[in-house]
């Protein structure tokens, strides 16, 4: 293994910190993380997802409340949010499963869970031609998130993806997930408005229907409507209770726009939710939180999860538990300590791995 392949946060030897060295000791030597590595078993893996969920029992009950999801200036209570998204992460050599990209690159496709509340993670390997719309792989991510939530916590959930997450497989679930007694389960997924049905939907709402958007700070946004087009739908198909709002702006220099976005004037998007109350101007900037996973995603990648490390698909499983345990510990000293760690030329602290404030060389 060469050493190029190990992410700046692991080759880093703490003892320039001396609180750092003090909490987690010594780095492992690359030979011993090397073995322990190839050591691994499925059923290793699982002790180690059992574990975390204990640990994080124990780090919830230290707290005096979970933190809650922001939303448009306001927050969603006792609501856990677990936003689910898949990335791509490039192999510059042959590793086992390692395919070509949809984007035309060759790697790897996994799929990751982040709690918004609290910014931990669960990840899920997958091969690079294995498609973001796959609902057998959100399914299995998602469930393995759920249960490392604490049970107590696990009453009221919102789940949201992009539009990838539109499947019949995955809202099917969702919705049989929340007919068990005791819990509630609303999700949010993007919706597809490439298609002639939506695209009609949007031509036959009149003026009045559309409401303003408002910000992430609940503020009116401009040249932006959202508004409702679940009764100009053929929803049979669905789950019942599901409801599709679509947003129209004006597009940015250089967007990509369809054929009828480029006759009409605005960009439009959409999405679909079972929450049955709410303001729609609402409803859409809960649905546009989920962008937060993009950070958590870029900072996943600068802790490893942007190089995987062997050939052996079994050892690269390894290593995204090794990854979302390291998003797990950066969340909690986050939460126990805000503003233990800022960004660079940032007044905002936020916590992020060291390789995010000091990205390592790209690997030739």
């Amino acid at each position: 293994m060469s050493r190029r392949c190990w992410p700046r946060v692991v080759r880093r030897s703490p003892t320039s910190t001396p609180c750092a060295s003090k909490l987690l000791g010594a780095v492992a030597s690359r030979p011993t993380v090397w073995r322990s590595l190839d050591e691994v078993t499925p059923a290793a893996l699982r002790r180690v997802e059992k574990t975390r969920a204990k640990i994080r029992r124990r780090v919830w009950s230290l707290l005096p409340a979970v933190p809650a999801s922001k939303v448009a200036g306001t927050d969603l209570g006792g609501v856990i949010v677990l936003d689910a998204d898949a990335t791509l992460v490039t192999a510059h050599s042959a590793k086992e499963h390692a395919t070509a990209t949809f984007k035309h690159g060759f790697g790897f496709h996994p799929i990751a869970v982040w709690c918004d509340n609290t910014r931990t993670a669960r990840d899920h390997a997958a091969a690079g031609n294995a498609g973001s719309n796959h609902a057998g792989d959100h399914i299995d991510v998602l469930a393995r998130a759920i249960i490392q939530i604490p049970a107590g916590h696990r009453g009221r959930l919102l789940i949201r993806t992009d539009g990838a997450g539109a499947t019949h497989e995955l809202l099917d679930w969702l919705t049989g997930l929340g007919q068990l007694r005791g819990r509630r389960v609303e999700y949010s997924v993007g919706f597809p408005t490439n298609n002639p049905a939506v695209t009609a939907a949007i031509q036959r709402l009149p003026e009045p229907a559309w409401t303003p958007a408002i910000t992430a700070d609940g503020e009116v946004r401009e040249h932006a409507d959202v508004a409702e087009i679940t009764g100009l739908l053929d929803l049979s198909r669905w789950p019942d209770g599901m409801r599709v709002i679509v947003r129209r702006e004006h597009p940015h220099p250089g967007a990509q726009l369809s054929l009828f976005e480029a006759q009409d004037g605005y960009r439009y998007q959409a999405f679909a939710t079972n929450t049955r109350v709410g303001q729609f101007a609402f409803l859409e900037a809960r649905h546009r939180a989920h962008a937060r996973i993009e950070d958590r995603i870029k900072a996943a990648k600068d802790s490893g999860l942007g190089r995987l490390p062997s050939r052996q698909w079994a050892i690269n499983q390894a290593w995204t538990h090794i990854v979302a345990v390291t998003a797990d510990l950066i969340a909690w000293a986050a939460t126990a300590c805000p503003g233990w760690r800022s960004g660079p030329g940032s007044a905002k602290a936020t916590a992020v791995p060291d390789a995010a404030c000091a990205r390592p060389a790209h690997p030739r």
